[in-house]
């Protein structure tokens, strides 16, 4: 019952324009509607962060890459079946996402949460979320829940509670760029 009043009041937010910190299948994120310029706005503000820096997206399995890439290369699906951690596959041609979502040459950075809350709260929200580290632009990267500074727990719209006491340190996933011919380079392993 703890979990499904979490996940309701979680999308309650993210219906409304709003930013959340939750956990994911990595770090602790700040998140929003993948598809809303203006909350993917506010995040940039909460993390003091110039957006010309990208943010990555979760979507809760692949079938979702066809909404939001135009072309998904072949080598992607391979990808995604093998990967034995996170990763991060940053997509040419992206589509159906906030503007400023979408990187100057076209690319966005997207990822299959394997985490179940992230998993269940994207299918219900049925759009992708932006995925954020928990931290201001430039400072270390939160491993959990209790190294996330004040000034971003107070500035988002709602915390989630799933997974708070949890003490595991946490790292960010591997991130792999691939070029329309399918050409793969690899950005953070």
């Amino acid at each position: 019952m703890f979990l499904q009043e979490d996940l309701k009041k979680a999308l309650e937010v993210l219906r409304q324009g709003g930013v959340i910190l939750y956990p994911t299948d990595t770090v602790w994120g700040i998140g929003c509607d993948a598809t809303n310029p203006e909350a993917v706005k506010r995040i940039f503000g909460i993390k003091q962060r110039e957006d010309v820096k990208n943010m990555l997206v979760l979507i809760e399995n692949p079938n979702m890459l066809n909404s939001y890439v135009k072309e998904v290369p072949e080598v992607a699906w391979q990808l995604i079946e093998v990967a034995d951690k996170p990763l991060t596959i940053i997509y040419p041609g992206a589509k159906n996402l906030a503007s400023n979502l979408i990187g100057s040459d076209g690319s966005a950075g997207i990822r299959v949460t394997t985490e179940p809350f992230t998993e269940q709260l994207i299918q219900r929200f049925r759009r992708p979320i932006v995925s954020t580290s928990a931290n201001l632009s430039g400072k270390s990267t939160p491993q959990n829940f209790d190294e996330i500074g004040e000034e971003i727990k107070s500035a988002v719209d709602y915390v989630v509670l799933y997974r708070q006491d949890e003490r595991t340190r946490n790292s960010p996933s591997s991130i792999l760029k691939l070029g329309t011919g399918g050409e793969i380079s690899i950005i953070r392993s």
